[in-house]
């Protein structure tokens, strides 16, 4: 789990100009990086977290120098400890009443929506997928009671609707426990599906 206040990610068009800012962003600040590379379709992304201070310095400069290559990005100064477990790949759990989902075009607004849902209703963030196997779009997965669930992804679906793109959404009132069985083991067809 990331233990500092701040998380960022930044998504690149270019794998080249990407490094450059990653190299930067390093250099700037006492910032963590938790993950770099390149996922589909050609997209060079960050993730890193520290003391909100120097995340902001950081993720300044990145955007700075790399403003022509920039696909997406996001910034939470205080983010919420499940979204942040959940970027890094803890998963939750799958057994609740309802299930709902938010799946955006990048990774950076489906960390934001994610955050903004479980900030703002009685929802478990039960999985965060980014990129890899998703061709390079962004899935949170939320589980609750259905109304609460319901106002998780309005909420989510407001905040991630700031960054410009088309969201898809979807709630799954009284969830069928043989699907919440097979994707609390994994959402990905390969492992299971």
């Amino acid at each position: 789990m990331i233990p500092d206040p701040a998380i960022a990610l930044i998504e690149f068009s270019s794998v080249a100009v990407g490094t450059r800012a990653l190299d930067a962003l390093l250099k700037k600040a006492p910032v963590r990086l938790e993950r770099a590379g390149t996922v589909q379709p050609g997209k060079f992304v960050m993730l890193f977290a520290g003391a909100v201070a120097a995340v902001e310095e950081s993720f300044a400069e990145a955007c700075r120098l790399a403003a022509d290559s920039l696909i997406d990005r996001v910034l939470l100064s205080d983010v919420h400890e499940t979204v942040a477990a959940a970027v890094l790949g803890t998963r939750g759990n799958w057994r609740a009443d309802t299930l709902g989902i938010i799946e955006t075009p990048t990774m950076a607004a489906v960390i934001d929506a994610a955050d903004a849902a479980v900030k703002g209703a009685r929802v478990e963030v039960v999985e965060i997928r980014l990129g890899d196997g998703l061709g390079g779009r962004g899935l949170a997965h939320f589980c609750g009671e259905q109304a609460d669930v319901e106002a998780a992804i309005h909420i989510g679906s407001e905040r991630a609707a700031r960054h410009g793109q088309e969201i898809r959404t979807t709630i799954i009132p009284r969830a069928d426990e043989t699907m919440l069985e097979f994707k609390g083991r994994s959402t990905r067809f390969a492992d299971g599906w």
